[in-house]
């Protein structure tokens, strides 16, 4: 591909006209498909829990869910109150109702939330349960109106201990690894699953997370992470080598990726090789974050068949945040974002298939023997062959009907020559940013209706491009 010498670019056309467009059939086919429960109530305190806020419920708790199971399945529900739990463990069947005036408290002691195998940020590993639990079920539910408080701070204060003795010993890239934090819902290999109405409250570390599990409704939940400080990697939602999910309706204020699709890391990502795919995100509300929609870091197994629309953003650091890394290898492609309103965000569409090398690219520093690290570390260590399995690739990414406003950059995509930012649409965009941004190593960009105005008086930095609105 002939390069071009850099140069600069802006678009201006007419305002923007926010014309509906047409969604591909399959988005119509996501979520949880309807089941029912029976009409049976287990109350947890008939079984012994109690809602002091002081007491250790959770042997008390698990036995109602795993009585509501054994019998067919029905709802498990609480009476107003406060529940100190570690992991509990839904059931098939099982609708696990916190209601209007229950609270759910996450356990501080990380004794509490049993070892399970699992994934983590990309690799396959031992990790702490999540404080609920959707492993291996189909047709069950968690619901209703109350609070699930994590109470994830002591877990963050651990993560910045751990930090400070990581980094000094070039360490940077195992230590969110090492420092083994709950999440605060998980469902893994599951299908059919319902989270609907709850909310939950400064995760320890990610909130929810959908792993290798199918047809998932996450509806209406609120995350509000930043209560008592910024919790690191405290992620809203991510869908991790998931399909056939759907999220809406939902509120997320968090002190990472607000909405994120993960898909595996490095050579572990490509051992298992599972994509994320046909996955809707829809009629929500990103805050404080990194990513009204992150795709990425981990895209070895791909990321396909996104719809992402009607979102609203409040001070979210990006927009739509496309990220990788060049050990990730995998696919991002066939992406949606439309009918999009951002306020104060830092850059409206990012786009960095080199992101973040402190923590993307392990390295095992002096005085370390390769045969006496943990076996979580030497999955992160091993290397490619060849290493071009390791390129990923980002292409076909539509990008409609965007309004935004107190930006700081409209654009930030950042190629490289081993992967060229290929088939990207703007149509009818208005963006409103203290600087227009780069375009670097990209290749057959089109855009219609666009309008970016910088404050600075700046043009987009076009380089190292092809066919970008030739």
């Amino acid at each position: 591909m002939r390069l071009l010498s850099t140069l600069f670019f802006i678009v201006l056309f007419s305002p923007v006209s926010f014309s509906q467009l047409k969604a591909p059939t399959w988005v119509s086919k996501v979520g949880a498909k309807p089941f029912q429960f029976k009409k049976v109530v287990y109350a947890v305190d008939k079984y012994g829990a109690v809602n002091d806020g002081k007491t250790l419920n959770t042997k008390a708790i698990q036995k109602a869910i795993d009585d509501c199971a054994g019998k067919g399945g029905g709802t498990v529900s609480f009476q107003p109150g406060k529940y100190l739990t570690g992991s509990l463990f839904i059931r098939k069947n099982v609708n696990f109702e916190i209601a209007e005036g229950v609270e759910i408290l996450g356990s501080e002691d990380i004794l509490d939330y049993p070892e399970i195998d699992t994934r983590i940020a990309g690799i396959e590993m031992k990790w702490p349960a999540a404080l609920l639990n959707i492993l291996d079920q189909e047709h069950a539910a968690i619901s209703g109106a109350g609070l699930v408080n994590a109470q994830g701070k002591v877990f963050w204060d651990l993560y910045w201990g751990m930090r400070k003795e990581y980094e000094p010993k070039g360490l940077r890239w195992i230590v969110d690894y090492d420092a083994k934090r709950p999440r605060t819902v998980l469902i893994a290999n599951s299908k059919n699953i319902i989270l609907k109405d709850i909310h939950l409250q400064q995760a320890g570390f990610w909130t929810v997370q959908v792993l290798y599990s199918s047809y998932v409704t996450v509806d209406h939940i609120t995350i509000s992470n930043n209560i008592g400080g910024h919790g690191p990697s405290t992620d809203g939602v991510d869908i991790d080598s998931s399909s056939w999910i759907l999220v809406q309706n939902c509120d997320v204020d968090c002190n990472d990726d607000n909405f994120c699709l993960k898909s595996g890391r490095d050579w572990d990502g490509l051992r298992v090789n599972r994509p994320t795919e046909y996955v809707v995100v829809r009629n929500s509300i990103a805050r404080s974050g990194a990513g009204m929609l992150t795709l990425g870091s981990e895209t070895s197994g791909g990321i396909r068949h996104v719809w992402a629309s009607g979102l609203k953003g409040y001070g979210t650091s990006n927009a739509l945040n496309i990220k990788s890394a060049t050990t990730r290898g995998g696919t991002v492609s066939d992406i949606y974002f439309t009918d999009v309103v951002v306020q104060g965000a830092g850059n409206v569409i990012q786009v960095n298939p080199n992101w973040n090398p402190s923590y993307s690219y392990s390295k095992l520093p002096a005085g370390y023997h390769p045969d006496s690290i943990p076996s979580h570390w030497k999955k992160l260590l091993q290397r490619l062959e060849p290493e071009s399995k390791g390129i990923p690739r980002i292409n076909n990414i539509h990008i409609y009907n965007i309004n935004a406003t107190g930006a700081k950059q409209a654009i930030n995509a950042i190629g490289f020559k081993g992967t060229i930012l290929e088939r990207f649409v703007f149509k009818n965009v208005k963006i409103k940013s203290e600087k227009a941004g780069t375009i670097d190593f990209a290749s057959s960009w089109t855009f219609e209706n666009v309008q970016i105005e910088a404050a600075d008086g700046g043009r987009i930095k076009l380089s190292n491009s092809l066919n970008v609105n030739p």
